[in-house]
């Protein structure tokens, strides 16, 4: 198990549960987080999410760890469908579920970690977090839930990416990724308040909200840069695939299926 899951007066608490690898993104990790929110999505006693997680860190992204068999013929057909479905898929997912939801992010948030709080419609930062996307460092353009530009503005999100250095809590306030910057030991307790505050609202008021701004980042054309860009990361795996290839986040069992 890498998820917790609770509910409490309307809130369902998320938790990512594997402090000991910085909460990096297994197959298994991502799979039940998405779980974790789909059932909070169906749940009628749910009116807030929230997201957050054990350990130092929120996370330190794609878990690259992850062990690929020599035998294991790695294709750019079976990384485009893994990526699609558990990086890119359940993002989108997550951020037009039609409840409010909130990321509690401390420590770092490193590029996959993004495709987490990123689909949130609030983020509490606590004042040790850091986000960064370093991945052109491996050839590619940025995470594949590109929303570099929507949140923090084209030439601050060209600076990330060409340079790969992090954006402290207190820079991602001032660009409007972060609603708040809190101390860490206040993390949750500021979390939850946010989370009551507006679990105290009318549903029906809150959904309608939530849709009336992703609508309009939508009609600005946020879904098709979001579905665009995510086809221009994957020649980059293309470009590695033909010069040796680096680790990537497979499911292992599915990509046999698929070529046996």
């Amino acid at each position: 198990m890498y998820i917790q899951y609770e509910v409490a007066d309307k809130i369902a608490t998320i938790t990512l549960d594997r402090p000991e690898a910085a909460n990096a993104q297994n197959a298994g990790l991502l799979d039940e987080l998405d779980a974790a929110w789909m059932r909070a999505a169906a749940d009628p006693d749910v009116a807030v999410i929230v997201l957050r997680a054990e350990g130092k860190h929120f996370s330190a992204g794609h878990d690259l760890g992850t062990k690929v068999p020599d035998d294991l013929k790695i294709t750019l057909d079976l990384i485009y469908a893994n990526e699609s479905r558990r990086y890119l898929e359940y993002s989108l997912r997550w951020r037009n579920i039609p409840k409010p939801s909130i990321a509690a992010v401390q420590g770092r948030c490193i590029a996959g970690g993004l495709l987490l709080c990123w689909p949130c419609d609030l983020i509490i930062a606590s004042e040790d977090a850091s986000f960064s996307d370093p991945v052109v460092l491996m050839g590619i353009g940025g995470v594949e839930y590109h929303g570099h530009t929507w949140e923090l503005g084209p030439r601050k999100a060209k600076e990330i990416l060409f340079t790969g250095r992090p954006v402290t809590a207190l820079e991602a306030e001032q660009t409007g990724m972060v609603n708040k910057v809190v101390p860490r030991d206040r993390l949750d307790e500021e979390t939850r308040a946010l989370a009551t505050k507006i679990a105290s609202m009318p549903p029906f008021g809150l959904r309608q909200a939530k849709r009336a701004v992703n609508q309009t980042l939508d009609v600005q054309g946020f879904y098709a840069a979001i579905q665009s860009v995510f086809d221009i990361h994957q020649t980059g795996h293309g470009n590695a695939l033909s010069v040796g290839g680096f680790p990537i986040l497979v499911n292992l069992d599915e990509m046999k299926a698929k070529i046996e």
